[in-house]
């Protein structure tokens, strides 16, 4: 029998057979239709990657108010899109390491105070001009003034200063900085010609594909980019289709309209698992589905408030309810077990006593109101259901406002007062601590700002002695969850399913969903 679904195969692998066609055939044999996918995929592994035709993807977070312009990606979609025509300097590799993009080597002082980064030879933008140095420090300033709105701001506010030296970018910092190339890595942080201070939404990069039709919200198309300097990209198309809505997204895979899909719905993986010519792909590692508070504004400047909302949320029902088991417990810190410095805390736990006891030490008798929308994350106005109906435990009041979809990311998130969320998470605690809670930060969504956090972080990443480095990123927590914003009840995994027209999926990806988001890059048409 093995040889003869050897035969099939390559039938299929050379396009004179389909999998529809080999799935009826190796029933026939008396396979089932698991063995027989798994045979298949296997076999089409085997064979590489092939070159050519369009991979479809059907995703969600997109928004008619979004913008090509990387210093304001703030959802998956727009992640994605900017994946496929831009690059930053470096990025995460599969193994958590950095490798370059733009830049082929990069290397720093021994205080780590002046990191050199030298640009790739001959790598050009997808208009055909050449990428300098100066180009760099442009794209990278844009991200420093004042007056920028980039989720990078953080990261860029710890450099002194940048130069071109030929071929290469010298970046000096305020304090030595042992991982600054993680946070050059950051996805905002792309590099445009000129900077892109002329057109910071022109969407040309040195990315694999250029972009051909743009419909906000709505639809991306990108096709091969000739002058790519790299080996990503099999496919000579790919189509982006913003699918909000679970249901439908997850309707749009079974009947083959894409094949690809992020955010399987935690309640339905394993129903969709089970489905033939379709695979589901679990992945651990930093993201976070939260509550956040701006603990700048009444009644969450409260540290009672907080308090009270802390105690009174059940984490591990939530993660039995809303992830159906695709996740961990959180608790209030935005740093697991994926983080290499990380110090676990006593797990804060449901005690509706506490929480009526802080709520009355405010003396704040009023409802709190909290926003939600399916946008925020999968299951979130579940979540926030469960969130209301443990604190009216404790005897406090939540109202909940449901958010339309469409535009929740530019009006509601890091606008008001307190909402629904997520965080991908980032590969080193600096970079997740430098992007969302050093006060100066654009997206300090929580409006946390401590004098000591912030010496803090500054003092780790000076600190080249690892176990001190741990120890200063514990403290740094502890004071995060006592007195932040953050309520953190649940680190998701990211489920993500594709079906079997495409192939080339690697488990245990690093990063973001989608294989740090390098799937369609990655991936080819079996």
């Amino acid at each position: 029998m093995k040889d003869q679904l050897h035969y099939l195969s390559g039938l299929v692998n050379a396009g004179r057979m389909s999998r529809r066609e080999f799935m009826g055939r190796a029933a026939a044999l008396g396979l089932t239709a698991a063995a027989a996918s798994t045979f298949m995929s296997s076999a089409v592994m085997a064979a590489g990657p092939k070159k050519g035709g369009t991979i479809r993807m059907g995703l969600q977070g997109g928004s008619t108010t979004d913008s090509l312009d990387p210093a304001l990606a703030a959802n998956q979609v727009a992640l994605m899109v900017n994946r496929l025509w831009g690059e930053p300097l470096v990025d995460q590799a599969a193994d958590g390491s950095i490798e370059g993009k733009v830049a082929e080597s990069f290397e720093s002082s021994a205080d780590a105070r002046v990191w050199i980064f030298k640009i790739r030879n001959g790598i050009t933008f997808s208009n055909g001009k050449s990428v300098t140095a100066a180009d760099v420090v442009e794209s990278l300033d844009r991200h420093s003034g004042e007056d920028t709105k980039s989720g990078a701001l953080g990261i860029m506010r710890g450099i002194k200063n940048m130069t071109a030296d030929g071929d290469s970018v010298i970046i000096e910092m305020e304090t030595p900085n042992a991982d600054l190339p993680y946070l050059m890595a950051d996805y905002h942080l792309i590099i445009q010609p000129g900077g892109g201070k002329d057109a910071p939404d022109a969407g040309i990069g040195t990315g694999p594909y250029v972009l051909k039709d743009v419909d906000m919200g709505v639809r991306f198309v990108a096709e091969k980019n000739p002058n790519y300097w790299g080996d990503l990209g099999n496919a000579e198309t790919i189509e982006l289709i913003v699918i909000n809505d679970n249901t439908a997204r997850v309707a749009a895979l079974q009947s083959g309209q894409v094949d690809l899909i992020d955010r399987v719905p935690p309640r339905t993986a394993g129903l969709v698992a089970r489905a033939p010519g379709i695979n589901v792909h679990t992945t651990s590692g930093p993201g976070h589905y939260v509550f956040i508070a701006h603990v700048d504004t009444d009644p969450f400047a409260n540290q009672d408030v907080m308090l009270a909302l802390k105690y009174g949320i059940n984490r591990q029902e939530m993660v039995d309810k809303i992830l159906f088991g695709y996740g961990s417990v959180g608790n209030d810190t935005p740093i697991n077990a994926a983080y290499p410095l990380f110090t676990e805390f006593e797990q804060r736990e449901y005690d509706p006593d506490k929480a009526a006891h802080h709520m009355k030490k405010s003396g704040y008798d009023g409802p709190v109101l909290l926003r939600t929308s399916d946008n925020s994350f999968p299951g979130a106005p579940d979540a926030a259901a469960l969130f209301q109906q443990s604190l009216a435990g404790a005897g406090i009041k939540l109202d909940i406002k449901r958010e339309p979809n469409d535009g929740y990311w530019s009006e509601v998130w890091n606008n008001k007062p307190f909402c629904t969320s997520y965080w991908g998470g980032r590969p080193v605690q600096d970079q997740m601590f430098t992007t969302a809670y050093l006060s100066t930060a654009d997206w300090n969504d929580t409006r946390f700002k401590n004098e000591q956090f912030d010496q803090m972080l500054l003092s780790a990443r000076a600190e080249l002695d690892l176990g001190k480095r741990k120890q200063t990123y514990a403290d740094m927590g502890s004071i995060l969850r006592d007195e932040g914003g953050l309520i953190c009840p649940m680190f998701n995994d990211f489920v993500d399913a594709s079906s079997d027209r495409i192939a080339g999926w690697v488990e245990g990806t690093a990063g973001y969903a989608l294989m740090n988001s390098y799937a369609p890059h990655r991936m080819w048409v079996a």
